[in-house]
């Protein structure tokens, strides 16, 4: 009987990419609590954990709006710093909704997110998310712009997303993967994955310079 080579391997093992190879001597961690965040990054089929610190997400007031994603994802990564790993490999992000120079991060309640999204209704903006990577020795920061069309809303429509879907954990009351995301959204410029909350083409890319 021929000699089964591969009788010790794991069950249904990716191949490696050059991604993989590139990245092997680190160990992934990706700090985001953000369940899509965690879908995206999975889909780079790279092995990584989760782990989330608390800190607090202020920044300067005087602050260019743009520029904001990318401090707060380097802020991010400061929690981390005590108890790094020398083969630590660590992916911070943040995203915000940019409307007329007002940023939009996350509702505090109903009637907040009605306002943010009868705000957006009719209406251009651009979500922007930086990242932030970091290593024991090197850390690299970069954001991504999506500009994102949404027709005009009804306080109806407004009213049963809300009530359905409870974007409360959301940078401007909405998640484009969702149903408001099929029936509102009716031009995106940019990365679609950037507006869920991570630029996986751009982080790729990144990765592979890293």
């Amino acid at each position: 009987m021929e000699k089964n080579s591969d009788h010790n391997q794991p069950v249904n093992r990716l191949p490696e990419s050059a991604l993989a190879n590139h990245l092997q001597k680190y160990s992934i961690v990706l700090g985001s609590q953000s369940p899509r965040r965690k879908e995206l990054f999975a889909g780079l089929n790279l092995p990584f954990s989760v782990e989330v610190r608390e800190i607090d997400e202020s920044f300067p007031i005087e602050m260019v709006p743009e520029v904001v994603p990318e401090y707060l994802a380097k802020l991010k990564s400061r929690p981390f710093k005590s108890d790094f790993k020398s083969n630590g490999l660590l992916i911070t992000a943040d995203t915000i909704v940019l409307i007329e120079d007002q940023i939009l991060g996350k509702p505090l309640d109903y009637p907040h997110a009605f306002e943010m999204l009868q705000l957006l209704s009719g209406k251009k903006h651009v979500v922007v998310t930086g990242v932030c990577i970091t290593s024991n020795d090197k850390q690299i920061t970069f954001s991504d712009h999506t500009e994102v069309s949404f027709k005009k809303l009804s306080d109806e429509e407004i009213d049963y997303y809300l009530s359905h879907y409870h974007p409360y954990d959301k940078a401007g009351s909405y998640g484009v993967q969702e149903w408001i995301g099929y029936v509102a959204i009716n031009k995106i410029e940019g990365s679609y994955f950037n507006v869920m909350g991570l630029p996986v083409q751009r982080l790729y890319e990144e990765l592979l310079k890293f």
